[in-house]
């Protein structure tokens, strides 16, 4: 009598292993595109000493499932980027992330820096929104 006990309790534990494997297999197979498309977005060198002075709004509508979506208002002061805001965002990335990608983007006064560790297709999607707005 134990070992039917033992049996079902074991067909139980691997039928639950495979349904978390096919969830989360179907979760990667769903996400795949979005993915690829926030991997592959293409962030254009921009020449910020040709930017006139004044504040700039882009935003970036955050990909095939607007999960990334995002606005941000970038300030030029002579003819540098001295500041960008984060006015709307989908992720709600907290103001490190944030702080640390625009400076990035201020010290090197262009678009072709460091993504964020952990963080690349989030940091594409700001920079895209920065490309947007000084484009």
């Amino acid at each position: 009598m134990k070992r039917k006990g033992r049996n079902k309790m074991l067909i139980a534990v691997i039928v639950l292993v495979v349904l978390v494997a096919g969830g989360a297999g179907g979760a990667l197979l769903f996400t795949a595109g979005e993915r690829r498309e926030a991997k592959n977005l293409p962030i254009r060198a921009l020449d910020f000493k040709q930017i006139k002075n004044g504040k700039y709004v882009g935003e970036y509508e955050g990909g095939m499932y607007k999960w990334r979506a995002n606005k941000v208002q970038v300030t030029v002061t002579s003819s540098k980027v001295t500041e960008i805001k984060v006015l709307e965002q989908a992720e709600k990335k907290p103001a490190e992330f944030t702080d640390e990608l625009f400076g990035r983007v201020i010290r090197e006064q262009s678009l072709q820096v460091d993504t964020i560790s952990g963080a690349t297709l989030t940091s594409k999607a700001f920079l895209k929104a920065i490309e947007n707005a000084l484009d």
